[in-house]
Formats: structure tokens, sequence, C-alpha cells
């Protein structure tokens, strides 16, 4: 997204998503980078099978969501935690020494539970979480924040569902994605364009050597 955006030659951006979400963090580098893109030139997100959770955090900030009508999406809703073994541990007869360094450190640990106060911590940053996703999908669907949440608490809605919620905009597929992007970027209907496809196709022997095409 970020060479799209520095690339003169590039006049808008189709996002094709398909994803049911994943790390926060890392949904939150790549809704930057729509935001940053669509400054400089339309960004219009096209859904495909999935685009929920993470994958509607990647697409909240686009000029334009566009999802077919049986896309999974939306989903606006935090999901964190963490494994307690102890008693599997015991029963296979396996310990552990611990050796942290803070408090805290220690506290994903599979090999202790949590105390009330961690449990505590965990769903302050749940909630902290959660609260940036509703800002951020408010501010990308331009809805407040209390809208937001009616349809948001982790529920997932299908393309045609999201659409009378406000999530998505229009029902359709790339091709639809792609007249919405030249009507955006100014370029007349009948006129022939390039579709440049990133990421690029890498072959294997140059994956092997670390070369990018």
């Amino acid at each position: 997204i970020k060479t799209a955006r520095k690339d003169r030659s590039i006049a808008a951006v189709i996002f094709r998503v398909d994803s049911p979400g994943g790390s926060a963090v890392a949904s939150d580098v790549i809704w930057r980078e729509v935001v940053l893109t669509k400054k400089e030139k339309p960004f219009v997100v096209s859904m495909s099978d999935v685009a929920g959770s993470g994958g509607y955090w990647i697409s909240m900030a686009a000029d334009k969501i566009i999802a077919q009508p049986q896309t999974l999406t939306g989903s606006i809703g935090v999901l964190s935690g963490k494994f307690n073994m102890v008693r599997l541990f015991e029963k296979l007869g396996i310990t552990s020494e611990r050796v942290a360094y803070g408090k805290r450190a220690d506290i994903y640990s599979s090999f202790r539970k949590l105390t009330p106060e961690e449990r505590q911590i965990f769903k302050k940053e749940i909630l902290w979480v959660y609260d940036q996703f509703l800002t951020k999908a408010a501010e990308g669907r331009k809805m407040n924040k209390d809208e937001v949440d009616k349809i948001g608490k982790g529920r997932v809605w299908t393309g045609s569902q999201a659409k009378e919620r406000g999530l998505v905009d229009e029902i359709g597929g790339l091709s639809r994605a792609l007249v919405l992007a030249k009507e955006l970027a100014g370029i007349p209907a009948d006129e022939q364009i390039k579709l440049v496809v990133w990421p690029k196709r890498v072959r294997f022997f140059d994956l092997l050597l670390g070369r990018r095409l």
C-alpha cells in the first residue's frame, strides 16, 4: 500500500480483502497505511469471502467499501486470552523454572494461571482495543461510536446485512470496485487503464535467493 501511495503512475488503489482477522497491531499498521494513502489518491476496498474483525479493521478507512452479498464481514470485536495448561503439565510430569524480570513478565505463560489482578488488566486491555476499533470504525464510516457499538460486539454480518447497517457502501465484486475507483480518480468510464496487481508473483528460485521481482 505504501509503495502504491508513492508511485505517481498509480491513480487509485483497489484493496482486495479476504481475511478473518488476526493481530490488532498488524491490522492497525495496515489501517494507518490506508488512511495515509486515501489522502493522496482514491482507495476502494473489495471484500471477497471474509472480511471480519481485523479484516474489517483494515478496510474501514477506505473511501468506498464493496462486498459480495454473502461476504462475512463486520465482527467488530476483540478476543484475547492465554492458555493455562498447569493441570495438563502436572499429569504429564512436566515442570518448569520461572525466570522473569518484572512483576508480570510471564503473564502469558501457560505454566501458571492468571491472578485476579491480571484478569482485570486483561479486561482493561481488551476494552481499550475495542474502543479503538469503535472509534476508528465510526470515523471511517461517518457514524458515532454508539451506532457502531450497536452493530459491533463481535457480531458477524453478511455483505447485504452490512450494507443495511452502513458497514459497507455497495454490493458487488471487483468489476464494480474498478468502476468506482475510476470515478473517484476522475478517469472517464470508457478510457483504457492498466491494472497493476500487487504483490507480484515471486518464483520459488528467486524467493530462495532472497530476490524480489
